[in-house]
């Protein structure tokens, strides 16, 4: 018997294959490869290619009649003008790189706004993706040799210094970390707050003992960190925090919570860096019969895909994807237009989502 994939597996395989294909060369001389050209139609159409191209660029010079038997001659042919190709015979790439790790789901996310964000503003995106096997100074280089003119980093790993450097050669935007320095330009969610949020939410239900699964030395985590701490102490419960180490994958999270199982008390709810490192808190916590949210509360943070799945339904904290991502096309464009900037941070609040997670405490 054959078995589909879940949900979840399935959006990781589509995640990697986009990473797979970002920089694929067809096989010269391949059939399955080779495009329609302005010939082909031409040929079809029974016209010269300079027609063609006029039509194509809507340009003055060719008749309502050639026009229709031109544009039908494309259609039958799957013929599309190559955006790229036009791009680069231009004085201007108007050309966007965007490095993103196929290891964060939320990623995925911010890559489908982002898009929607750069065909509003007329510029065309070029992915590079970071893997196990391939860093940030790599995905970076690959980008470089694309003619970019800007370059936009997802929650980058890499020192200051580097980013600093990369944006004394172009309009540089960071999303989703803070980084100090005046020539890097950063669009973040408030991570301070929306662990805050969580905590709140926690409280407010009656859980008095929680514990936090931290992100390691991903960007953000410190700030949530220091969410987790604030928050439990401006509800006098300062004494009680409890971080334990975690990291972006579903395995972190179910290394995590192996060891949250062996804590006594038992914290009656946790929030965890990540949506993905919860859906694997979630797992070990069920196996071990522990029900959620009867005996213990999950709250995670993103709002990625994983969280909305039917049969994950997480209580987690939303980073708004279109603010984040239109604010970092904008932010790209106005310094390549020479726009005056005034503010090199910006920063977006989030907020909870409560989904079938998170409930009072039962102990």
């Amino acid at each position: 018997m054959r078995h589909e994939p879940a949900p979840a597996m399935r959006s990781w395989n589509v995640l990697n294959a986009l990473a797979r294909l970002t920089h694929m060369t067809p096989r010269l001389g391949s059939a399955a490869s080779r495009r329609p050209t302005l010939a082909d139609v031409a040929a079809r159409a029974g016209v010269s290619v300079a027609l063609v191209s006029i039509v194509m660029r809507d340009a003055p010079g060719a008749s309502s009649a050639t026009r229709e038997r031109v544009r039908r001659a494309a259609e039958e042919l799957g013929y599309r003008p190559d955006s790229r190709a036009r791009l680069l015979r231009s004085a201007r790439s108007r050309l966007i790189g965007v490095v993103f790790a196929v290891q964060h789901a939320f990623h995925g996310d911010l890559v489908g706004g982002l898009y929607t964000a750069a065909d509003a503003a007329d510029y065309e995106l070029a992915l590079s993706a970071v893997t196990p096997g391939r860093d940030e100074r790599r995905a970076v280089t690959s980008l470089l040799q694309d003619r970019c003119e800007a370059l936009i980093l997802l929650g980058p790993h890499a020192p200051t210094s580097y980013l600093a450097e990369l944006a004394a050669r172009m309009p540089l935007v960071v999303v989703a970390r803070p980084v100090r320095h005046r020539t890097v330009d950063v669009i973040r969610t408030d991570d301070i707050a929306g662990l805050g949020q969580a905590v709140d939410h926690l409280v407010a239900l009656g859980h008095t003992r929680t514990a936090h699964i931290d992100g390691g030395r991903a960007p953000g985590a410190a700030e949530r960190r220091r969410g987790y701490r604030g928050a439990l102490q401006r509800h006098g419960l300062a004494d009680a925090a409890l971080i334990l180490p975690g990291g972006l994958t579903e395995q972190d999270g179910a290394t995590a919570a192996r060891a949250l199982l062996d804590t006594h008390p038992l914290p009656t709810a946790v929030t965890v860096f990540n949506d993905r490192s919860a859906t694997g808190v979630l797992d070990v916590l069920r196996s071990a019969g522990i029900d959620v949210p009867g005996d213990m509360s999950v709250v995670g943070f993103d709002d990625s895909r994983l969280a909305r799945l039917s049969h994950i339904a997480l209580t987690t904290v939303a980073q708004d994807t279109q603010q984040l991502t239109s604010l970092s096309v904008a932010r790209a464009a106005a310094r390549l237009d020479g726009s005056a900037i005034t503010e090199r941070e910006l920063v977006i609040p989030p907020h909870l989502i409560i989904r079938g997670t998170t409930a009072p405490p039962t102990r």
